[in-house]
C-alpha cells in the first residue's frame, strides 16, 4: 500500500512545473526566446500552446517583433513543464503579461491544438483575432506553420 502513495506522490512531482526567473536576451522567433538566470545560466525556452509563423513566412518577422516588445531586456518568469528538442516549453510571463496569450491576441501566432486542450481560453483569443483579422489573420489565406514547411514555400 504504500509504494501506492509513493508512485501517487512521484507522478505528483512530476506534473508539477518548474519555474525559471530571468532576464529575455534573445527573441528568436515568435514563440521562442532565451532567458538568462541570475546564475548566468542560458535556457531557450519555447512558448507553450502556440505556434509562431516561421521566419521566412508571412508574418513571420512581425511576430518575433511583437514577442520583443513584450518581452526583450525584460523580466521574465516562466513555468514549464517538458523538453522538446533542448527547448524547455512553458508559459511565459513577462511585465505581468502572459506572453503566450498575447501573442495570439495579437494574431503573431496559432494556437496549437497538440499542446493545448479543448477549452482553453486561447482559442477564443484566437478566434477574436480572426473575426477582428489582426495581424496573420488580415491575410486572405493564413498558412499555419506545421503546413508551411510541407508546401515547399518554407524549404530553403
Amino acid at each position: 500500500m504504500r509504494w501506492i502513495f509513493l508512485a501517487l506522490a512521484l507522478a505528483a512531482r512530476a506534473a508539477a512545473a518548474e519555474t525559471i526567473s530571468g532576464a529575455v536576451a534573445v527573441v528568436i522567433d515568435g514563440d521562442t526566446l532565451t532567458v538568462v538566470d541570475d546564475a548566468k545560466k542560458q535556457h531557450r525556452i519555447r512558448l507553450a500552446g502556440i505556434d509562431a509563423p516561421q521566419a521566412r513566412q508571412p508574418y513571420g518577422v512581425r511576430s518575433a517583433r511583437s514577442l520583443a516588445q513584450l518581452c526583450l531586456k525584460k523580466e521574465a518568469k516562466v513555468e514549464w513543464k517538458e523538453k522538446q528538442r533542448g527547448l524547455l516549453v512553458g508559459q511565459v510571463t513577462c511585465a505581468d503579461k502572459d506572453v503566450n496569450a498575447e501573442q495570439v491576441r495579437r494574431g503573431m501566432a496559432w494556437v496549437s491544438s497538440r499542446q493545448t486542450g479543448p477549452g482553453s481560453a486561447l482559442y477564443e483569443l484566437e478566434a477574436y483575432a480572426r473575426l477582428q483579422k489582426v495581424g496573420l489573420w488580415a491575410a486572405e489565406k493564413p498558412v499555419p506553420p506545421w503546413e508551411w514547411g510541407n508546401t515547399g514555400k518554407g524549404a530553403n
